[in-house]
């Protein structure tokens, strides 16, 4: 019986099944998120106790616009359309300024569509936020020496909220801040954004740092326009996914310190968040992905979150027993109430919301070219087992950190989910791993990039314009 040869494709079929195929997953995302909003619309009328009346963001409706709704669509237009070309071709020192001031300018934009007040000035002032507890803290080592033993609720002298919900890190910064004359609702936001849109810097030269400085050019406006610049603007944990960004890049740039450093600064990262703890793994692939000196800058980066650790213990704050007593508190509080069967799916509604809708289509062709890395080389590829990843390099396709930093951020957000420990506000919980995703965005055919980009800053000015978003 005779074997039939396929016709080869022909020439310009393949990129359009995988722009079919684009669509398809956008459209799933889009499906995901109708069914998330109507099942927790279905749910919250029900009384069920979700505690997130726009679910799945914990947010409320409240359709409305402001002073900062022109600049943010001005900002929208302007990276959408120029900023695409310049970022191909701009000198790389401007350019990483220029990206880190139009971040600031449309997450900034994005605040003051709720207003100076509102949307800035008194998004950390509120009783659950850390600010609450700056003006009583008078003895640094003390409050270590004495955190832990304030985690649980239902004491006279618990802490707030979000005080209780992470290592003292997260406060000190705001005692930090207040020390050095910066104290106030005002001050503390700005440093949320200053921080936050760092990671148009951090992220880039991470990449750069890695060999991959056009998937740095690439992914740069979709940083730029991140939808998430809603919570960055102002919650802590747009400053949370600075300090982590800039970790990782110090751990990726050349030089005897620059791992050393990294290490400190994820070090301290652990003492912000406890969820920080997975970004172990992104450390790691960062690590791998070094041009050289990969033991030595992984040692580097050990010694410098030990140091870290070391020092924080020695002051009396054990990080174990935080974590354990924070798991107590978490069901001590709405987390008891929230179900588990709607979160853990309705979780990855936010996140698209968050990252925007280019994440799918993205993240899927990184995938596929992770996949398409470790098959064989084809035929004339060089006569060489070589893993055909190495050949689609030779070919100018990213298949290095623009593969594996996205796969792996989504391997932490997954195992975030799955915990339990991350029921709803992950809009904001999960911007530190959502800007690694986004590096996923370099593996997108240039053609299509404008078009995307319209549809996150549309996602972003949709959501701040519908809904009063809470930090």
């Amino acid at each position: 019986m005779g074997t039939t040869t396929r016709p080869p494709a022909a020439p310009g079929r393949a990129p359009t099944r995988r722009r079919q195929a684009d669509l398809i997953v956008l459209g799933v995302e889009v499906a995901l998120v109708a069914l998330a909003a109507a099942v927790g619309a279905v749910l919250n009328a029900r009384g069920v106790g979700l505690h997130a009346d726009a679910a799945p963001l914990y947010a409320t409706w409240r359709p409305h616009a402001g002073w900062g709704t022109p600049a943010a669509v001005l900002v929208a237009l302007a990276v959408a359309g120029p900023g695409v070309r310049w970022a191909r071709v701009a000198r790389w020192g401007p350019l990483l300024g220029a990206a880190w001031l139009a971040s600031a300018v449309w997450t900034l934009s994005l605040a003051l569509v709720d207003g100076w007040s509102a949307g800035f000035t008194e998004r950390l002032t509120v009783q659950a936020e850390y600010l609450h507890e700056v003006p009583g803290i008078r003895d640094v080592p003390a409050t270590l020496a004495g955190f832990a033993g304030r985690i649980l609720d239902f004491q006279p002298d618990s802490w707030s909220t979000h005080t209780a919900g992470h290592p003292p890190g997260a406060l000190l910064v705001f005692v930090a801040l207040d020390r050095i004359g910066l104290g106030g609702g005002t001050a503390a936001a700005l440093a949320c954004v200053l921080v936050g849109t760092s990671v148009t810097v951090s992220v880039p030269v991470a990449l750069r740092a890695l060999g991959a400085e056009p998937a740095a050019r690439a992914v740069l406006p979709f940083l730029v326009l991140l939808p998430g610049a809603v919570w960055v603007g102002a919650s802590a944990d747009g400053l949370f996914a600075g300090v982590v960004a800039a970790g990782l890049a110090l751990l990726a740039v050349r030089g005897r310190l620059a791992p050393a450093a990294g290490g400190v600064v994820l070090g301290f990262a652990l003492y912000l968040s406890y969820g920080f703890v997975l970004v172990g793994l992104l450390a790691l692939v960062v690590v791998a992905l070094r041009p050289g000196h990969r033991i030595a800058a992984l040692l580097a980066g050990i010694a410098g979150v030990t140091t870290v650790v070391v020092a924080c213990t020695a002051a009396g704050f054990w990080w174990w027993d935080g974590y354990q007593r924070v798991v107590e508190r978490y069901y001590q509080g709405w987390a008891a109430d929230r179900p588990y069967g709607y979160w853990v799916w309705a979780n990855l509604a936010a996140l698209v919301l968050s990252a925007g809708p280019v994440l799918g289509p993205a993240l899927r062709r990184a995938v596929r070219a992770g996949l398409a890395a470790v098959r064989p080389a084809p035929p004339g590829a060089g006569g060489r087992p070589a893993l055909r990843g190495v050949w689609l390099v030779g070919q100018g396709v990213a298949a290095g950190p623009a593969v594996l930093l996205p796969v792996a951020a989504a391997v932490v957000v997954l195992a975030a989910d799955l915990s339990g420990l991350s029921k709803a506000e992950v809009e904001r919980i999960w911007l530190p791993f959502a800007v690694w995703l986004l590096v996923a965005t370099a593996q997108l055919p240039p053609a299509t990039r404008r078009w995307w980009l319209a549809g996150q800053a549309a996602t972003a000015l949709a959501v701040n314009h519908l809904l009063f978003t809470v930090s």
